[in-house]
């Protein structure tokens, strides 16, 4: 029996989420200031509750970590957006992101309240690899339990392969 395909979301519509994703993150990273007061003064109170009870946390770690998480998206949004019959077209995701998170940094050089850095293009990129990674699990796990509704009706039928005695050939030449 064949296995059906796994069907992936509709071109169109993931190309859409990722335009709308792109300028969420030309907005974050370009806009005119890294992030308003209030919101700086929760993430170190967040902080600072962490360091309170034992985690060892910063806010360069948290702001690491955000530059990892932004480019999940990147990942899986690119991937789907690549035609399906694009044989290997994945390999283009993660050096699509390196290229991406430099051209943020290079703008940034002339934004007066941004500081472009090397470890942001570092980390956007793992994000990305890592939401492709994410993407390739998602899929594969998809398309084996859809391979196994399949194996299910031919073990319920009897008809499964597996049960079958073993051929001659199989079990290699007889002993006499």
């Amino acid at each position: 029996m064949a296995e059906r395909p796994v069907r992936r979301a509709p071109v169109r519509a993931v190309r859409v989420l990722l335009v709308i994703y792109l300028a969420a993150v030309a907005a974050v990273t370009l806009g005119p200031a890294p992030a308003d007061a209030g919101t700086l003064s929760r993430v170190e109170r967040l902080v600072a509750w962490l360091t309170a009870h034992g985690l060892p946390v910063t806010y360069l770690g948290v702001e690491a970590v955000a530059n990892v998480v932004m480019f999940v998206p990147f990942g899986v949004l690119v991937s789907l957006a690549l035609p399906a019959r694009a044989r290997g077209g994945d390999r283009v995701v993660v050096p699509l992101a390196l290229v991406t998170s430099a051209a943020i940094e290079t703008v940034q050089r002339w934004l007066p309240t941004r500081v472009p850095t090397v470890q942001d293009v570092v980390l956007n990129t793992v994000g990305a690899a890592l939401g492709l990674l994410a993407l390739r699990v998602v899929l594969a796990v998809r398309r084996r339990r859809a391979g196994d509704g399949a194996g299910v009706a031919a073990r319920a039928t009897g008809d499964d392969p597996r049960r079958q005695a073993p051929s001659a050939s199989r079990i290699g030449p007889s002993v006499k």
